[in-house]
């Protein structure tokens, strides 16, 4: 009998980290769910994920590599890393500091990273494996003001998603990009958003934008159909995981607001594609990279 494959989940202590988390268990797999301060903060969190939390802090390398090492003793080995730790906010971009823009680019960017720094080497050795990088549709669709720090971390890790993808597939390792858009409900990204650490400057802008900024989390409500669910993401997640190494999507959108990022990543994505045919290196795509 084949032994499940294991996944780390990271953030997974609520919204599509804790669904996901949940919904790969339910199918089978073998689930670590990364979370910081289990003795602390997200110890309910862990408390109902029996069996499944590990300490992780994306923003410690010491405690990524902890994880990953949790993980390969607890089960031997690892097969997959859901990147889905990120943290919102919410404000004028001008209010934001330069540490603000840092600090989200560290939970959102490097998080990413440190965890690859510890996760890699054991699926570079296996010759195989999947990273799923939870992104946004703000990388690419027609996203709104006043969530400038977070669109832009996201941007800032789909392309590192896609330069990992080229730079991983030779050792049989796959790369899928998940495009969730605005859900509004199902997640706490904007009931926990930050706030900027200026706030004389936020202030400046309450006179001209202070109820459309109030309003924003509604107006993104509203575009969304009725029954639109974020367990879609999850799912989503779950089939991707189950595809056979090699046919995985290389992007995936669960956006029931049509945002216009699906269509805008079809002709980006096609033109990296045939970017990488002229350089000479199509060898670095994988089968359905731009389809």
């Amino acid at each position: 009998m084949t032994t499940a494959p294991v996944i780390l989940v990271t953030g997974a202590s609520s919204g599509f980290g804790r669904l996901t988390a949940e919904s790969l268990t339910h199918a089978g797999y073998r689930v670590a769910a990364g979370m910081r301060d289990l003795k602390g903060r997200n110890a309910s969190a862990a408390a109902e994920l029996p069996g499944l939390a590990v300490e992780l802090d994306v923003l410690s390398q010491e405690s990524a590599d902890a994880a990953i090492a949790t993980v390969l003793d607890r089960h031997g080995r690892l097969d997959v890393v859901v990147h889905n730790a990120g943290h919102m906010v919410l404000g004028p971009a001008e209010a934001f500091i330069p540490d603000d823009y840092a600090a989200l680019y560290d939970v959102n960017v490097l998080g990413t990273q440190r965890v690859n720094r510890a996760a890699l080497p054991h699926l570079r050795a296996q010759g195989s494996g999947l990273l799923v990088w939870v992104g946004s549709s703000s990388t690419r669709g027609g996203h709104p003001p006043f969530l400038a720090p977070y669109f832009a971390a996201k941007a800032a890790m789909d392309a590192l998603a896609e330069s990992y993808a080229g730079e991983l597939i030779r050792f049989g390792i796959d790369t899928t990009i998940v495009v969730p858009g605005a859900f509004t409900s199902g997640t706490n990204h904007f009931a926990h958003a930050g706030k900027p650490s200026d706030p004389e400057r936020e202030r400046a802008y309450d006179k001209a934008y202070g109820d459309l900024q109030e309003a924003l989390p509604d107006r993104l409500a509203a575009l969304i159909p009725p029954g639109s669910d974020a367990q879609a993401v999850a799912d989503e997640i779950v089939r991707v995981v189950g595809l056979p190494a090699g046919t995985r999507p290389f992007r995936t959108h669960i956006d029931p607001s049509r945002d216009g990022s699906e269509v805008v990543s079809v002709v980006a994505d096609r033109i990296r594609h045939e970017f990488y045919h002229r350089a000479g290196i199509a060898d670095l795509l994988s089968a359905n990279d731009a389809l």
